[in-house]
């Protein structure tokens, strides 16, 4: 399991529904590729961009997905939303 858990803060929130984006906290091994490969099987959706961040000793994976697979969808299958 490389996606641990989404992150739920308001700007998070905010990049949902402006930016098309998911914010998850991952393992911090997990490439770029792996993450793509999980979220489209695990959500089946499309990913178009992927941008990591390790702060805290924590890796954050920012998905953006494609115009065609809203990320709100996705949010309320996690109970974000």
């Amino acid at each position: 399991m490389i996606l641990l858990t989404p992150v739920t803060t308001e700007k998070v929130l905010r990049m949902i529904e402006l930016e098309n984006k998911i914010v998850f906290i991952v393992e911090r091994n997990a490439s770029k590729e792996n993450i793509r490969k999980e979220m489209e099987k695990m959500f089946k959706v499309k990913v178009e961009d992927i941008n990591t961040q390790i702060k805290k000793n924590k890796k954050i994976a920012f998905i953006k997905l494609k115009k065609s697979t809203p990320a709100i969808d996705v949010a309320t299958k996690l109970g974000i939303m």
